[in-house]
C-alpha cells in the first residue's frame, strides 16, 4: 500500500520529550507532548498541500482531508493501533515512541489504580486491567477519548490562516 504525503512523514516532534518519571507529571506532560506534536503537524501540513493538489486536482478540501487523517493517525498512535510502519528508520522511530507510550500509560496505569476510594479503585483496576503484556490499550482508549478534542484544537490551530 502506498502511504500519502502526509504519512511518509507524521510529525512525531515533542513525542520523543514525553516524560515518564513521575507519574501524575506524566499524564500532564502527555496531553502537552502531544498537543504540540499535533501543533506541529497541523503547521507541516501546508507543505504537503501543493503535492496533493497537483496529484489530485479540483478535489476541493485538501487541507481539512489531511487534518482528519492526521488526527486519526495520531489517535491510532496514542491508542496503539498504528498499522504504518515505513522505512526501517522510520520503523525503529515508531517502536520507540510506541514503547514510551507504553511506559508513560504503564506509570498512569499505576496511579489510577492504586489511588482513590475503595469502591472507584476496584472499579478501575477492573477497567484499565491490562491484558495485553503492557500495551494497556483500554486505558490508552480512554485517555485518548478524553483529550481529543484538545489534540484536535491543537492540530488545528493555524488551520484557518492555511485555507483558502
Amino acid at each position: 500500500a502506498c502511504a500519502p504525503f502526509r504519512r511518509l512523514n507524521l510529525c512525531n516532534k515533542n513525542f520523543q520529550n514525553i516524560n515518564n518519571d513521575d507519574s501524575s507529571k506524566a499524564k500532564h506532560d502527555l496531553l502537552l507532548d502531544v498537543c504540540m506534536a499535533a501543533k506541529y503537524e497541523g503547521e507541516s501540513l501546508k507543505t504537503y498541500r501543493e503535492q496533493y493538489d497537483s496529484k489530485y486536482p479540483g478535489s476541493g478540501s485538501s487541507m481539512c482531508t489531511m487534518l482528519a487523517r492526521s488526527f486519526a493517525d495520531i489517535g491510532d498512535i496514542i491508542r496503539g493501533r498504528d498499522l504504518y510502519s515505513g522505512n526501517k528508520k522510520e520503523k525503529k522511530q515508531r517502536k520507540q515512541l510506541d514503547d514510551k507510550l507504553k511506559e508513560v500509560f504503564g506509570k498512569i496505569h499505576e496511579d489510577v489504580t492504586s489511588s482513590g476510594r475503595n469502591g472507584k479503585k476496584q472499579a478501575l483496576q477492573e477497567r484499565c486491567k491490562d491484558e495485553n503484556g503492557g500495551n494497556y490499550f483500554q486505558l490508552r482508549e480512554d485517555w485518548w477519548t478524553a483529550n481529543r478534542e484538545t489534540v484536535w484544537k491543537a492540530l488545528t490551530c493555524d488551520a484557518r490562516d492555511n485555507a483558502e
